[in-house]
């Protein structure tokens, strides 16, 4: 996978899937952090990241999805349990099985990988919602509720005060 750490600091290359059904976006938290984030995960090196993203998909909620186009990219610095990090992130538009939709429940669906909870919610995009879930990155829900734009890189510094 690529991340790795360079004098003190972590790169990270990732991937993460945009899937929005009926004005609700998902989204993941795990057992042990206290924010969330979307279906996705790391690039391993030599795989394209759209491949790596339709693997994650299955590998993280047991699913076989559908990845389209890319929506977005950014690049991210933060802050995280002692190491800052420099992220590269892809964000593609993606699509599950159609039983796969909100239904009220939260979570809405709970799986297990590498030793984790993952627990998978169906947040409505014109609430509040997603601020409470602690969705990162922080720029990510006002993002979601614009991606109107067309192609769009964000760059996201949280070093600077």
């Amino acid at each position: 996978m690529i991340s790795f750490p360079i004098d003190g600091q972590r790169f990270n290359y990732r991937v993460a899937a945009v899937i929005i059904i009926d004005g609700h976006v998902l989204i993941c938290d795990e057992d042990d952090d206290g924010y969330a984030m979307l279906p996705g995960g790391r690039v391993e090196l030599g795989e394209p990241s759209a491949l790596s993203l339709k693997r994650e998909i299955a590998e993280e909620t047991g699913l076989i999805g559908e990845v389209g186009p890319l929506l977005m990219t950014s690049e991210s610095f933060y802050r995280r349990e002692g190491e800052d990090f420099h992220e590269l992130g892809f964000f593609y538009s993606a699509k599950l099985p159609d039983m796969a939709r909100p239904d009220g429940t939260s979570p809405w669906l709970i799986t297990h990988d590498e030793g984790h909870e993952h627990r998978f919610h169906w947040i409505a995009l014109d609430g509040p919602g997603l601020e409470p879930m602690n969705l990162l990155p922080r720029w990510l829900p006002e993002a979601l509720r614009d991606l109107g734009q067309g192609l769009r890189h964000v760059l996201h510094d949280e070093r600077q005060g």
